[in-house]
């Protein structure tokens, strides 16, 4: 059968004998297994007890709020800042009489007397920011309306959707509360944040605005997906620790630590508390972020969930990864592992930094396949890369760049190889710079430019006549993959 997701996708028109359309949904009750929209329904027999199951909401009807719950949840979070900056110093400074602390019933009183304002100054701002948001699905945009006196009304098209997140903290897991983040191709301001709605509800509206973006009816049930891979703690965990830095901050805070021991020299301390914060930075919190981690491809994109504290599930449409990263530290090389990092349009500044990986360690062919489909007819390893000019500054001789008609390919580094790639449907202008000293040896680099990220792809210390053509030839087959392209805004199209 052939739907608007291809032939796994759900049927046109009505399944038989009444059964729903939305995944997940019993066929009717006493009659036999039909074939569902994502194939045989098993033969389930009545239950004991039948409920009815509530429909779906719609977001493109009529306007919606969020969780009812967004409010208790902002004034609580409120009363911890008041708490921890003005609540305790408050009763510490009206508690102290002289040398020493005392609680006199005067002083509580007038502790619980501010603490009483405070707490409902914090429950109507709670209130009154629920009360301020509004959104709906108009056509093809995201419509937020922000005020209450004053109304701000924002109007997205949801073509420029780079990646929906759907975000889940620790507090929000045990109310059932999700918070989705719409990012959009932009600064660091373009974020869209739906802080909260309930967890089905995030579904939900992420389902209806991936089916909007790629150009589907907003009613289209969720797109089947496929697991790619997932990433095992154990390997994880080695990926973490078996890099050269990981390795001289352990040694360095277990021989700071032994010398602490034998010779109580108080003064080792300075020494091993930052070996220990830099160990927890840089191990136990990827540790934590990173949990879990899974790949999974859809129709509708490339699909993560990790995290362990805070679990995230993002979703980046088709086209929208602009630049890839294979990172392979020295240790990893001789396992044959590898980390993908991206540069994904609309994220910036801090939500870069957090959402730079792709895949946070995995066996190299593994990463290769997963280059394959964010960049359709990729095939990295079989570009010929050409090294630098011998008159340049390059420590590695194995550093390199190349191109086909879809990538361009860029190696560098020595005790770590990073090897950037970039579609050249992907590329958004092609450049060539000459500081002082390429000047003088007639050299130059040639950079082909993506969105701000953590990937940046250049062919460094070519000769003047080389990184000219390259410069041409780079630049005719970037305009000649958008126009074999075609639109990407509406790609289920």
């Amino acid at each position: 059968m052939s739907g608007p997701y291809g032939p796994y996708g759900p049927p046109q028109g009505p399944p038989p004998n009444g059964g729903s359309p939305y995944r997940g949904q019993p066929p009717v009750y006493g009659q036999p297994p039909v074939s569902g929209p994502y194939g045989p329904r098993p033969p389930y027999g009545p239950p004991p007890y039948a409920y009815p199951q509530s429909p779906p909401i719609r977001f493109s009807q009529g306007t919606h709020r969020l969780h009812w719950a967004t409010a208790p949840l902002r004034a609580m979070a409120g009363m911890v800042v008041y708490f921890v900056l003005l609540g305790f110093p408050l009763l510490v400074a009206l508690g102290r009489r002289g040398e020493g602390f005392r609680l006199t019933p005067e002083v509580i009183g007038i502790f619980m007397a501010v603490s009483g304002v405070a707490a409902i100054v914090m429950v109507v701002a709670g209130v009154w920011g629920w009360l301020s948001l509004r959104f709906r699905i108009d056509g093809d945009d995201l419509v937020v309306e922000r005020g209450v006196l004053r109304r701000n009304v924002r109007r997205i098209p949801l073509s420029r959707v780079q990646a929906i997140d759907v975000v889940r903290p620790l507090i929000t897991r045990m109310l059932a509360l999700a918070e989705v983040r719409v990012e959009l191709a932009g600064d660091a301001h373009s974020e869209i944040a739906l802080s909260y709605l309930g967890r089905q509800s995030a579904q939900q509206l992420r389902a209806e605005l991936l089916a909007h973006a790629a150009g589907l009816p907003g009613h289209t049930p969720e797109a089947p997906e496929r697991p790619f891979w997932r990433v095992s703690f154990g390997m994880l965990f080695g990926s973490l620790v078996l890099k050269l830095p990981v390795l001289g901050t352990i040694l360095l805070f277990l021989s700071s630590l032994l010398f602490l021991l034998v010779y109580a020299e108080g003064a080792m301390l300075a020494v091993a508390v930052p070996a220990l914060l830099g160990l927890l930075r840089g191990v136990v919190a990827p540790l934590v972020m990173y949990a879990g981690y899974s790949v999974a491809t859809s129709p509708d994109g490339v699909r993560l969930r990790y995290g362990l504290l805070e679990t995230r599930m993002q979703t980046l449409p088709p086209g929208r990864v602009q630049a890839v990263r294979i990172v392979e530290p020295a240790i990893w090389r001789g396992l044959g592992w590898a980390r993908l990092d991206v540069t994904v349009a609309g994220y910036a500044g801090d939500r870069q930094a957090l959402s730079s990986v792709l895949l946070p360690a995995a066996p190299r062919q593994v990463c290769m396949m997963l280059v394959a489909q964010v960049f359709p007819g990729a095939h990295v390893d079989a570009v010929a890369l050409h090294p630098a000019s011998a008159k340049g500054l390059t420590l590695d001789r194995a550093d390199g760049a190349g191109t086909d008609e879809t990538v361009f390919v860029s190696r560098h580094g020595w005790l770590c190889r990073n090897t950037d790639v970039i579609a050249h449907a992907r590329a958004q202008s092609v450049r060539l710079t000459v500081n002082p000293l390429q000047r003088f040896l007639r050299l130059g680099t040639v950079h082909v430019d993506a969105p701000p990220g953590v990937v940046r792809v250049a062919a460094a210390d070519r000769e003047l006549g080389e990184a000219r053509a390259i410069l041409e030839s780079t630049a005719h087959r970037a305009q000649a993959a958008r126009a074999r392209g075609g639109d990407k805004a509406r790609w289920a199209r």
